[in-house]
C-alpha cells in the first residue's frame, strides 16, 4: 500500500458566470421558468392520469381473466344438467328432483350472470370463428347457424367457450 497523502476538496464556489446569470435574470425570465415548470407539472398530472387510467384497465382485465378461468371449470357440469332436464321423460318432468335439477341450473345461470358472463347467442346468427366453432354442416341457409351443439360463454368481449354449433350449406331452408 502506498501513502498517498492528498489535499482536501476546497468547497466549490459558483462561478462568476452563474452568479451575473442569476442577478441578470429579470421579470421575463422568471416568467418563462413559471410557464416551463407549468408546462412540466401539466405532462406529470396528465402521465399521472394516463397511469391511473391503464392500472384500471389492467385490473378490469385481470378480473376478466380470472373469472374466465374459474367458469370455464363449471361449464362442463352445467351442460351435464342442461342435458339432464332436456332429456327427462315426460313422466318424470314434475316430479320433485326433477325440479330440484331444474332449480340448482338456474343457480349456476345466475351465478354466471352476476360475475358478467353471457351465453352466446349463435342459433340463426351468422357464423363468426371467434364465437362459434363449426362442428359440421346441415341444410339451411348458407353461413348461418342452423343448429346449437353446445352453448358458448363470454365475459364482455373475452370469448371463454365458444358455441359448437353446425352451420348451413346453402341447401333448402329449415326452421
Amino acid at each position: 500500500m502506498t501513502d498517498e497523502h492528498t489535499a482536501p476538496a476546497a468547497p466549490e464556489e459558483p462561478l462568476p458566470a452563474e452568479s451575473s446569470e442569476a442577478a441578470a435574470s429579470g421579470p421575463d425570465d422568471l416568467g418563462r421558468e413559471l410557464e416551463a415548470a407549468r408546462a412540466r407539472e401539466a405532462r406529470a398530472l396528465a402521465d399521472y392520469q394516463n397511469l391511473l387510467r391503464r392500472a384500471r384497465e389492467e385490473r378490469a382485465e385481470v378480473g376478466r381473466v380470472a373469472v374466465a378461468d374459474a367458469v370455464s371449470g363449471f361449464l362442463p357440469a352445467i351442460d351435464d344438467l342442461e342435458r339432464a332436464v332436456e332429456s327427462a321423460p315426460e313422466d318424470v318432468r314434475d316430479h320433485p328432483w326433477a325440479e330440484g335439477v331444474r332449480l340448482v341450473l338456474q343457480g349456476f345461470r345466475r351465478a354466471l350472470e352476476q360475475r358478467g358472463v353471457e351465453e352466446i347467442h349463435a342459433l340463426h346468427q351468422p357464423f363468426d370463428p371467434n364465437k362459434h366453432e363449426a362442428v359440421g354442416q346441415a341444410p339451411g341457409p348458407e353461413n348461418e347457424v342452423v343448429h346449437l351443439v353446445r352453448r358458448g360463454y363470454a365475459v364482455q368481449d373475452r370469448v371463454i367457450r365458444p358455441a359448437m354449433v353446425m352451420v348451413g350449406n346453402g341447401e333448402g331452408a329449415t326452421t
